[in-house]
């Protein structure tokens, strides 16, 4: 860890952000005081772009005639914000 004062790490900028791009952590101080820390940031891996219909032919999805009928009265009032 490379501690610097706020007036080197002005003057200094690109040499301290290749040091952290490197794997490496800059303190910035006010003196002796540290008020900032230079670490590198995580790269996120991309996630793969979704496609419509890519589920379409496959077998075991899961979804069988009756999950479209209509719901029994004490569970639709449930869903209404009605009984307990």
């Amino acid at each position: 860890m490379t501690v610097v004062t706020i007036h080197y790490a002005k003057t200094n900028l690109s040499r301290l952000l290749a040091e952290v791009e490197a794997g490496g952590e800059v303190v910035i101080a006010r003196g002796k005081t540290p008020v900032a820390r230079l670490v590198q940031e995580p790269v996120e891996t991309p996630k793969p772009k979704r496609q419509a219909g890519m589920w379409k032919g496959r077998e075991g999805f899961g979804l069988t005639e009756s999950f479209f009928d209509p719901l029994p009265d004490d569970e639709l009032a449930l869903w209404n914000g009605e009984g307990d």
